[in-house]
């Protein structure tokens, strides 16, 4: 139950927003030595992976969009044009990424998240296990949450 003495509003504030964010993470700073050894690293903070594949033209075939946090690889997207799947482009792409990762950023692990019509035998092949489902998310929809260590990191 919620107090009289708090009044309750939905509404979207950045700063409010911000100063939540810093809260939570000043929270679990405290909480957990792990992320308290985080602080003021490199390791604390994400990082943007990009990986694109042009064809011939210059227009974009496929691409993947993620990030590297602590020791992880967290893919976002991958996307390959209709025309060039098949051809083991979203594998090259999601090998470039983890390259990148484990070489140039210490990434020891990765992380995606799909839809059961989108990609998860894709994930499978490529090493990933299935670690987490949710059935009816969104309705109708099953949604797996896949992981793979990142041999040789």
């Amino acid at each position: 139950m919620v107090s009289r003495m708090f009044r309750l509003e939905t509404e979207v504030d950045k700063s409010r927003l911000d100063l939540l964010r810093r809260r939570l993470r000043d929270a679990n700073t405290a909480a957990s030595p792990i992320l308290r050894a985080l602080r003021g690293t490199p390791g604390e903070r994400e990082l943007p992976l990009q990986v694109w594949a042009l064809d011939r033209s210059g227009t974009l075939a496929g691409g993947l969009v993620g990030h590297t946090w602590t020791s992880w690889l967290h893919v976002t997207y991958l996307w390959v044009d209709e025309r060039a799947r098949g051809a083991g482009l979203g594998s090259q792409l999601l090998a470039h990424a983890e390259g990148v990762a484990r070489a140039e950023r210490g990434c020891t692990s990765a992380r995606v998240e799909t839809w059961d019509f989108q990609a998860p035998g894709f994930y499978r092949k490529q090493g990933y296990d299935v670690v987490c489902v949710i059935p009816d998310y969104p309705p109708g929809i099953t949604e797996y949450t896949l992981t793979k260590h990142l041999a040789g990191a």
